[in-house]
């Protein structure tokens, strides 16, 4: 029996491009992604980096405008439609189910977020949860185990009693190392709105 849920927020509640950054990079002449360009990404999504630091290296690196950097990371995000946010807001004031927010989001896209969709927005989409996980906050990120490991010691959750909802198949498929059952939705396939039609819950 279900008890909780977690949530990711990246296609899942808010919409994603998930090629936007690197078209945006690319039309910026950033055509090769490295694998110190992603460490660096990785370490800035544990919040290990600022936000400081993560601009000035691409900056130093290709000599491109602040401005343009960040605006071009920020080219991932898109719309968080209302229809989502109502669904969640209605399955919170059940009381049913324990709901956690656990995402992969770094300073630069949650700030972006806030200033997209308003701050009344987003405080009644962060309010509908127990907790509110952002990688940089916490230092972990998805799929580590450990950062699933976190969130079930942290709020004392039974794996098998536990819900995880993500886009990412790696993602699910580390939490079901632990126990923790899993939907892997397919964006413009499902949508959030359809959880208890695509999984048994009571």
């Amino acid at each position: 029996m279900i008890k909780n849920i977690i949530f990711d927020f990246g296609d899942i509640f808010i919409n994603l491009d998930k090629q936007g950054t690197y078209k945006a990079m690319a039309n910026l002449g950033v055509t090769k992604i490295t694998p110190e360009m992603m460490e660096v990404y990785q370490n800035y999504e544990k919040g290990l980096m600022t936000t400081h630091a993560f601009i000035s290296f691409f900056h130093e690196k290709f000599r491109i405008p602040n401005d343009k950097l960040v605006e071009a990371w920020n080219a991932v995000l898109l719309d968080f439609p209302r229809e989502r946010l109502d669904f969640l807001k209605k399955l919170a004031t059940s009381k049913k189910y324990r709901l956690f927010l656990l995402s992969n989001t770094n300073d630069l896209h949650i700030k972006s977020v806030i200033n997209s969709v308003g701050e009344a927005f987003f405080n009644e989409f962060k309010n509908c949860f127990e907790q509110f996980y952002l990688s940089h906050e916490i230092h972990f990120r998805k799929p580590d185990v450990e950062i699933y490991e976190f969130v079930i010691n942290q709020n004392n959750l039974i794996a098998n009693e536990t819900l995880f909802v993500d886009d990412l198949q790696e993602n699910t498929d580390a939490a079901n190392t632990l126990g923790i059952q899993t939907w892997n939705l397919i964006p413009n396939q499902d949508d959030v709105t359809e959880l208890f039609l695509k999984n048994k819950l009571d």
